[in-house]
C-alpha cells in the first residue's frame, strides 16, 4: 500500500488531534502534589512489576501505527519505535527506570515529531 493510499483515508488534523490526546493520557494527565510535576498513565502503569513497561510500550506502539496510517515514512516510524523500545527497557530498571518513565514522555515526543513532519 502507498503512502499515499494510507493517508487518503483519514486528515492530518484528525490524526493529529487523536494523537494528542492520546500522549495527554500517557504522558501527563495527573498532576503530582508537591513537586508540581505532569505524569500520565504510562508512567504508572511501568510502576509494576514484571509486566508494567511491557504494557506501556505495547499500548504506545498506538502512535507509529497512527503515523503509518497518515502516511508517515518508514524512517519515521522506526525513530518512533526506537524511542519506545529504549524507554520500555530503561524503565525495567528498578528506581531509576521509575524517574526515567516519568520523565521522558515518548509519546509526546513521537507526537511532536508526526506534526514536524506533517508540517502541523
Amino acid at each position: 500500500m502507498t503512502a499515499s493510499a494510507r493517508a487518503s483515508s483519514v486528515s492530518a488534523s484528525e490524526v493529529v488531534e487523536r494523537l494528542d490526546q492520546f500522549a495527554y493520557w500517557t504522558d501527563e494527565c495527573i498532576t503530582v502534589p508537591v513537586l508540581n510535576i505532569r505524569v500520565g498513565l504510562n508512567p504508572i502503569i511501568g510502576l509494576v512489576p514484571g509486566w508494567g513497561d511491557a504494557v506501556g510500550a505495547i499500548v504506545s506502539c498506538y502512535v507509529p501505527y497512527q503515523a503509518y496510517r497518515a502516511g508517515a515514512p518508514i524512517s519515521l516510524i522506526f525513530a518512533m519505535l526506537a524511542i519506545i523500545v529504549i524507554e520500555a527497557v530503561v524503565g525495567t530498571i528498578p528506581v531509576v527506570g521509575d524517574l526515567v518513565d516519568a520523565a521522558v514522555k515518548s509519546n509526546k515526543i513521537n507526537v511532536r515529531m508526526l506534526k514536524d513532519h506533517l508540517g502541523v
